[in-house]
């Protein structure tokens, strides 16, 4: 297993090759997924199923600090937020990696008591780091930022395991914020894995890549809609 030492590329690899092992990502291209966003697509992919399987997990957890630390710096942070709820398991075992406090951020105020969107103990003026499962355009982000910002908090940071790479407009969203976006895999990566180990056929590899190089064109053509928030599975 590569070490902290690894590239950036030896970790997607195997990261992708991890997530397949465990069908946490999924390809579909004969059956299309339709989210709720109302989207189709010929991949899902679920990083939930990551907390089932420890061994993976521990891996895909040392490549994330090792990514953090790389790409955001070793002293740059104060503190690990999850965003609610699929952020909040893996924030708390980076954090732990990282002898950093940990919180989670709710997608809204709880309404009542202390009306807290933020729990946990954030001084002002901490360097947050935001931790969540997966970012498809990164809507779902730019709320938690603002939570941690009016908190008066600092944010530069993102952290996915599985980034879908594939909507420019996302990353360029968190940029504008002023926010940078650090993943593991992409789904070119899921589909480098699956095309090598021969998990598709030559016909679905194809079907799947037209998907990947203009997805909501795609989804039109497949009874879909052209965009979308945050996908999930329909029911989900």
């Amino acid at each position: 297993m590569p070490t902290a030492a690894s590239s950036s590329s030896d970790i997607a690899e195997i990261t992708a090759r991890i997530l397949l092992e465990i069908e946490a990502v999924l390809f579909r291209p004969d059956e299309p997924f339709i989210f709720t966003s109302g989207r189709a697509s010929p991949v899902y992919v679920d990083c939930r199923k990551i907390i089932s399987y420890p061994r993976a997990r521990a891996q895909l957890m040392d490549f994330a600090c090792d990514t953090i630390q790389r790409q955001a710096g070793y002293e740059s942070i104060d503190c690990i937020a999850g965003g609610e709820t699929a952020g909040i398991p893996f924030a708390a075992w980076i954090a732990e990696r990282l002898g950093l406090p940990m919180l989670y951020v709710r997608k809204k105020p709880k309404g009542f008591g202390r009306d807290a969107q933020i729990e946990g103990y954030l001084p002002e003026g901490s360097r947050v780091l935001l931790v969540e499962d997966l970012a498809t355009d990164g809507g779902s982000k730019l709320n938690f930022v603002e939570a941690i910002r009016k908190a008066g908090a600092e944010i530069s940071h993102t952290f996915v395991i599985f980034h879908y790479g594939i909507f420019p407009q996302g990353v360029a969203a968190l940029a504008e914020k002023g926010v940078k976006l650090h993943a593991l895999a992409t789904w070119w990566d899921a589909l480098a894995a699956a095309e090598n180990s021969g998990y598709l056929s030559p016909s679905q590899v194809e079907e799947v890549r037209s998907f990947l190089q203009d997805p909501e064109s795609w989804s039109a053509a497949h009874g879909g809609k052209e965009s979308g928030d945050e996908d999930r599975t329909s029911g989900t």
